[in-house]
C-alpha cells in the first residue's frame, strides 16, 4: 500500500508534464512556421540586410575594446552560424541566421584587417623640427588664409625643440600661412620647412570629433603648423597643384566673393574658400549637402552627359538606325562620372556616389529598373568591403540614409501610384511635383536628423522647405549654367553666363541666410547615448527595408531611442583632455567658459557638446562664480544640493596653502597642472595626471554620471598609450 501511494503522485505529474511539453512544442512549432511564412513573404527583401549585417560587424569592432573581444565575438558569430546550419532543416530562417552571422563576422574581420593594413605609428610626442618632405597634396584654404599640405617626411634636418626628436611618421599634415608659401610649391615637390608637430588628437570631450581615429585610417601620423622659411628643393611634377586647383582658381577669378567660392565647390568639391559665415548658414539651413561632391553632383553630370550625347547621336540617321543610343550615352556618362570623380579628388564619398551612378547606368544598359533598394544595398556592400571604417563616419551614414529613405518612399505602392504619370494639365502636374519634392524633403530630414544630432549635436529643422527651392535651383539652373560658362570660356565668351551664375548663387545664399536666421531653425542636443542612436537606426532600417505589416514594429525601438535621447540630461561640466578649457552649464541653460580667451574651434565644440546653439558665456562674468587671474570658484545647484567647482586658469605659480584650502572646500577641482598630493577635494580631482589617463571628461551633477574619452581596457590602435586601460575616475 505504501509503495502504491508513493507512486501515485508521479503517475499524475507525468501526464501533466507530457501535456505541457506538447503544448510548448506545439507553440514553438507554430511560431517557427509563422516565422517561415513571414520570411517567405519577405524573401525579396532579405538581401537588403546583407550590408546591414556587414555594417553591424564593423560597428562591433569599433564598440568592443580589444583583440581578445574581437576574436571572441568573431568566434561566437561563426559558432552560431555553424549551429544554425547543423540544426536547421533547410528552412529560410536558419539560412537567414547563418548568412547574417557570417556577414557580421566578415564585417568585423574586414575592419580589423583594414586597421592593421593602414597601421602607421603616430608621432610619440609633440616636437618642433625642420625637415625635408615630399608634397603629396596641396589644399588651399583661402577663407582662412592658409594652405594645407599633406607631406611624406624624408629626413629631419634640425631639432628646434627642447625634447629629443624621434622618428617622423610616414605622413604628416601641416597648415601654412598663404603668405609663407613659396613659388613652385606643388604636388610632387620636395620642400624643406619647419613645423610644430603633434600626434593626431583624440576627442577633446566625450562625443566630440575623433580626429585620431580618422587620421589612423588616413595613415596620418602627425598634424601641426608649418612656418617660414620654406624652401623648394626640387619642383613638383604637376603645375599649380593639378587640374582641380587650376579649375577652382579659374572659377573664383570669374566670380568673386562667396558666390565664386560656392561655384568652385559645386564644380570641384573645393570648399576652402567659402567664408565661415556663409558655410555656417548653409549648414543651419540644411543646404550644406549641396557643397560636397556627392550623389547630387554625380547625378547632374551623368544626366547632362546622357542628354547631350543622346541629342548628338540622334542627329546621325545611321547611328539612330544601327546603334543602341541609350547604351552609347550611358557609356559616355560612365566615363564622365569617373573623370569627374578623379577631378574632384577621388574622396571616399565621391567614389561611393560614382559607384552608385555606374550601377544605375549598368541597370539602364541591361534594361532593368534603375533605382531600387537592391542597387543601394549593392553600393553599400562595395564601400564596406573596401572601406569598412567609413561606417563610423557621418558621410557614409548621411548619404546612405538619404538615398535609402528616398528609394523606400518611392517603392511604396501608394506613393508610386500617387506620383505615377497621368493625363493632366501642367498646373496639376507642377503641384504634384512640388508635393513630391516636399514629401521627399520631409522624409529625408526625418532620416538624417538623428544622424546629424548624434555626430554634430544639432540639425536644421527647415531643410525640407529650403531644399524645395535650393535643389532645383542648383540642379537645373546653377550647375548647367556653370558647365556652359566653362565651355564658353574655351572661346573667351563665357562672361555673360558667369553673370547669370553669380545671380543664381546669390539667390541660393539669400535662401540659406534667410532660413538659418528663422528662430528655432536649428535643433540642438548634447551627446546622444550610443544605445539610443542604435535603437533609432534599427527602427528606421526595419521600417524602410521590410514590406509587410511587420515593418511597423520598427516604430517601437525608434520611439524608445528618441525618448531616451530627449530624456538624457545635458552635461553640467565639460573638461577638455588637457585641462585648459572648462565649460560649466549655467542656471539659464547656457554654458560659461573658464578662460576668457579660447579659440573659435574650442568655443564652438564646447557649445555643441553642451547642446547649446549660440555663443558661450564667460565664467568670470557669472554671478555664481568668483574668478581671479589664477583661479575660478563656481557654485552650481543640481540634484538637490550645492556643488562647488574650482579650476585653475593660468600657468603661474600659486600659493600652496591657498590651493590646498581651495581643494578642501571643493567638490571638484580641475587643473592643467599637477596638483599637490595634499589637495583632496570631496569628490573628483581632475589634474594633469588624471586627465592624461582619462582624456576629456563630461559630468552630469544631478546623477553623478562621469563619462571619459578613454574607456577602461580600450585597445584600439589609434589611442595613445595613456588612454589604454584608463579608468573613469
Amino acid at each position: 500500500m505504501a509503495s502504491t501511494a508513493s507512486r501515485a503522485p508521479s503517475t499524475v505529474i507525468a501526464p501533466l508534464q507530457t501535456a505541457a511539453w506538447r503544448r510548448a512544442s506545439s507553440f514553438i512549432a507554430a511560431a517557427a512556421n509563422r516565422l517561415e511564412q513571414w520570411l517567405e513573404a519577405e524573401r525579396d527583401q532579405l538581401v537588403l540586410w546583407l550590408p546591414v549585417m556587414l555594417g553591424t560587424g564593423a560597428a562591433l569592432w569599433f564598440m568592443l575594446p580589444d583583440p581578445n573581444a574581437w576574436a571572441l565575438m568573431a568566434g561566437a558569430l561563426t559558432g552560431v552560424m555553424l549551429i544554425a546550419l547543423a540544426a536547421g532543416r533547410g528552412g529560410r530562417a536558419t539560412r537567414t541566421v547563418s548568412v547574417g552571422c557570417a556577414a557580421m563576422a566578415i564585417g568585423l574581420g574586414l575592419t580589423w584587417s583594414r586597421a592593421e593594413r593602414v597601421a602607421s605609428p603616430p608621432l610619440a610626442r609633440p616636437m618642433i623640427v625642420r625637415f625635408d618632405a615630399r608634397v603629396e597634396r596641396v589644399d588651399p584654404l583661402p577663407s582662412r588664409e592658409l594652405v594645407r599640405l599633406r607631406l611624406a617626411p624624408l629626413a629631419i634636418v634640425e631639432n628646434m625643440g627642447r625634447s629629443r626628436a624621434g622618428k617622423l611618421p610616414s605622413l604628416v599634415r601641416v597648415n601654412i600661412a598663404t603668405a609663407d608659401i613659396p613659388a613652385g610649391l606643388s604636388r610632387g615637390a620636395v620642400v624643406r620647412l619647419g613645423a610644430r608637430l603633434m600626434p593626431p588628437p583624440p576627442p577633446s570631450v566625450p562625443g566630440a570629433y575623433d580626429f585620431a581615429r580618422v587620421a589612423w585610417f588616413d595613415r596620418l601620423g602627425a598634424t601641426g603648423r608649418g612656418f617660414a622659411p620654406i624652401t623648394v628643393l626640387s619642383p613638383g611634377d604637376v603645375d599649380q597643384g593639378g587640374l582641380r586647383a587650376r579649375l577652382s582658381t579659374h572659377i573664383r577669378e570669374r566670380i568673386g566673393g562667396a558666390p565664386g567660392a560656392i561655384a568652385a565647390a559645386l564644380a570641384t568639391g573645393d570648399q576652402g574658400a567659402i567664408p565661415p559665415d556663409d558655410a555656417e548658414a548653409m549648414r543651419r539651413s540644411g543646404l550644406a549637402h549641396l557643397l560636397s561632391v556627392s550623389g547630387l553632383h554625380i547625378t547632374a553630370v551623368v544626366g547632362a552627359v546622357m542628354f547631350v550625347m543622346l541629342r548628338l547621336l540622334a542627329l546621325s540617321p545611321w547611328a539612330a538606325l544601327h546603334l543602341r543610343l541609350p547604351l552609347m550615352a550611358a557609356g559616355a556618362a560612365a566615363l564622365a562620372a569617373i573623370g569627374y570623380t578623379v577631378l574632384t579628388g577621388a574622396e571616399v564619398p565621391t567614389i561611393r556616389s560614382c559607384v552608385a551612378a555606374l550601377m544605375v547606368l549598368l541597370a539602364i544598359a541591361l534594361g532593368r529598373e534603375a533605382m531600387t533598394l537592391r542597387l543601394v544595398a549593392s553600393g553599400a556592400v562595395i564601400v564596406l568591403l573596401f572601406w569598412p571604417e567609413a561606417l563610423a563616419g557621418p558621410s557614409f551614414q548621411l548619404s546612405f540614409a538619404a538615398i535609402t529613405a528616398i528609394v523606400a518612399l518611392h517603392e511604396h505602392p501608394r506613393v508610386r501610384a500617387w506620383f505615377a504619370p497621368r493625363d493632366e494639365g501642367r498646373g496639376k502636374w507642377l503641384l504634384r511635383q512640388l508635393a513630391a519634392l516636399l514629401m521627399k524633403g520631409i522624409v529625408v530630414e526625418a532620416a538624417l536628423s538623428p544622424i546629424a544630432l548624434y555626430h554634430f549635436h544639432k540639425a536644421g529643422l527647415y531643410g525640407s522647405l529650403a531644399n524645395i527651392v535650393a535643389i532645383p535651383l542648383t540642379t537645373f539652373i546653377i550647375m548647367p549654367l556653370e558647365a556652359l560658362a566653362l565651355t564658353l570660356d574655351l572661346f573667351g565668351i563665357g562672361a555673360p553666363i558667369w553673370w547669370l551664375v553669380e545671380l543664381a548663387l546669390q539667390l541660393l545664399l539669400m535662401i540659406a541666410h534667410a532660413v538659418s536666421a528663422v528662430p528655432g531653425a536649428v535643433a540642438t542636443l548634447p551627446s546622444m547615448p550610443g544605445g539610443a542612436f542604435a535603437l533609432i537606426v534599427i527602427g528606421g532600417l526595419w521600417i524602410a527595408l521590410w514590406r509587410t505589416r511587420a515593418r511597423w514594429a520598427g516604430v517601437l525601438p525608434l520611439l524608445i531611442g528618441a525618448g531616451w535621447s530627449l530624456m538624457t540630461p545635458p552635461p553640467d561640466l565639460l573638461i577638455t583632455g588637457d585641462g585648459r578649457h572648462v565649460a560649466l552649464r549655467t542656471e539659464e541653460g547656457n554654458v560659461a567658459l573658464l578662460r576668457d580667451r579660447a579659440g573659435d574651434y574650442t568655443r564652438s565644440m564646447l557649445a555643441e557638446a553642451s547642446g547649446v546653439d549660440g555663443e558661450p558665456l564667460l565664467l568670470s562674468e557669472q554671478p555664481d562664480a568668483r574668478c581671479s587671474r589664477d583661479l575660478c570658484i563656481a557654485d552650481r545647484i543640481a540634484g538637490g544640493r550645492r556643488w562647488r567647482i574650482v579650476a585653475t586658469r593660468s600657468p603661474y605659480r600659486m600659493s600652496v596653502d591657498e590651493l590646498i584650502a581651495a581643494c578642501r572646500n571643493a567638490d571638484i577641482i580641475i587643473s592643467d597642472r599637477r596638483l599637490p598630493r595634499r589637495c583632496t577635494p570631496r569628490w573628483l580631482r581632475l589634474d594633469r595626471p588624471a586627465l592624461y589617463r582619462t582624456g576629456g571628461v563630461s559630468i552630469t551633477l544631478g546623477s553623478g554620471s562621469v563619462r571619459t574619452v578613454f574607456q577602461p581596457g580600450d585597445r584600439h590602435p589609434w589611442l595613445p598609450m595613456a588612454g589604454r586601460g584608463a579608468s573613469n575616475r
